[in-house]
């Protein structure tokens, strides 16, 4: 059910600029935006055709003071991004126009929208499905041209495209199950035995391949995880201030300075890395440190590239060893730090990158930058042929589906009755359904909304 509350928010990030934007929606927001507003040209907003502009002056109507100057746009229903009325009036950029302005509109009339709240109602009114209002969140959120082109690409529809047509396939099937299910004596020709098998080994096959390219999603989303590794005073921390070219995390000359894992966002020939920077993993019988190499133990099963700093101007020694044998099997490319002093330590057997920099000088990380990217498309990432990916809900949602139709393969080639079929395959329409919308509850909108800024 689509609240008919007119809704008004802050759009525009807190702090200072030159315009801050509010933002409302709803049948009487023009109606409200009237209260407090009054045009220089002494035309009224009810008379403004949709998408135009008024200049003017806000206004509190309980006192009369002017609260700024503002421009004023109309929007009118359905084609604006709700596709109800919408009203948005462009104050100076502080904090206290922006704010004062806001108060006004909610006490002639407004509601404070909640986080979201815009882009749940154009979702609701059909102006977009699930995945693009996901797509919206992720363009805000687009750390590198990649990732915000592929955050474009779905909020077109790409997604959405191939999700649709999945769907439509597995109506085409349930249809013809059922349609032999209920006119049995029309001798309705349906599919069945292996024909029906082979049915849903296809669109089960196209399922797979979109839950496939969640890993490629979450690289695009969330960055691709590169761990900076190695025993304590090597040089990790200097080497994440060298890649960001600021002094990110602390160092000394004491071993055992960094404790927790420090991340940082890097880009990279347009790649997204999420730099994190460890404890240095040796035996201690210091209880923070232990926690601290517990911790850096974990990031290496979890990312997908280890970067491994070894400092060149030591021999190797068996924490050394101990570092290289926890990454074995992992992505990854040794760093022989301090290649300003004097090299006393031998390359190790693995892995067969090896880069040489000095964190000191700067020597070698343009060489480091270069490898990394290299890593990555060599298949730390796998290739796709289009920008999107499906996120976690949508691959969760898929492996639902997934299940239903290895359930309805297995009693098709069973000969088991139409009805468990049919059944089954219902499931994975609506565990289909959940990705665009199509079927949806309450929580999972909440889950898709709540994390998003109060005036979108």
């Amino acid at each position: 059910m689509i609240d008919q509350d007119t809704i008004c928010g802050v759009s525009t990030p807190p702090g200072e600029g030159g315009i801050g934007i509010i933002r409302m929606s709803g049948g009487q927001a023009i109606e409200i935006a009237s209260k407090v507003f009054k045009a220089s040209s002494g035309k009224e907003l009810k008379d403004l055709p949709s998408h135009a502009l008024l200049y003017g002056r806000v206004f509190d109507p309980g006192t009369g003071d002017v609260i700024d100057e503002a421009l004023v746009s109309v929007m009118r229903a359905p084609a604006s991004y709700t596709r109800e009325d919408i009203v948005e009036i462009n104050c100076h950029g502080g904090m206290m126009p922006l704010w004062r302005t806001a108060n006004l509109l909610i006490t002639s009339g407004a509601r404070q929208a909640e986080p979201g709240e815009f882009t749940k109602r154009a979702f609701l009114n059909g102006r977009i499905d699930l995945t693009q209002a996901e797509a919206v969140m992720d363009i805000i959120h687009a750390k590198t041209q990649i990732s915000h082109r592929a955050a474009n690409e779905q909020l077109m529809g790409g997604l959405s495209s191939e999700v649709s047509a999945l769907r439509e396939r597995l109506v085409s099937i349930v249809a013809a199950v059922e349609a032999g299910i209920d006119f049995p004596e029309e001798e309705i020709e349906t599919p069945a035995g292996n024909r029906l098998a082979d049915e849903i080994r296809s669109v089960l096959h196209s399922v797979e391949e979109l839950i496939s390219s969640h890993r490629y999603g979450r690289v695009l989303r969330e960055g691709i995880a590169t761990a900076i590794i190695g025993k304590p005073n090597v040089g990790k921390s200097s080497l994440l201030n060298s890649l960001l070219k600021q002094d990110r995390a602390i160092v000394t000359d004491i071993p055992g300075t960094t404790r927790d894992v420090i991340e940082e966002y890097l880009n990279i020939a347009g790649l997204p890395f999420k730099i994190l920077d460890t404890a240095g993993i040796r035996l201690s019988h210091d209880m923070v440190e232990q926690e601290g190499v517990r911790r850096s133990l974990a990031v290496i099963g979890a990312a997908d590239v280890i970067v491994i700093v070894i400092d060149g101007s030591q021999p190797l020694s068996s924490e050394d060893q101990r570092v290289l044998e926890e990454a074995k099997g992992k992505t990854a490319i040794v760093v022989m730090n301090k290649s300003d002093l004097a090299r006393k330590a031998e390359a190790p057997a693995w892995p067969d990158v090896v880069v040489e920099i000095s964190c000191k000088t700067g020597a070698g990380l343009d060489n480091l930058r270069t490898s990394l990217v290299r890593l990555v498309k060599q298949g730390a990432i796998p290739p796709r042929e289009h920008s999107w990916a499906v996120n976690q809900r949508h691959k969760t949602a898929l492996e639902q589906a997934k299940a239903s139709l290895e359930k309805a393969v297995a009693s098709t080639t069973e000969d088991l009755s139409p009805e468990f079929i049919a059944l089954d395959l219902r499931d994975a329409l609506d565990s289909v359904g959940l990705i665009i919308g199509a079927t949806h509850t309450d929580d999972i909108l909440e889950r898709i909304f709540r994390d998003f800024c109060i005036g979108k």
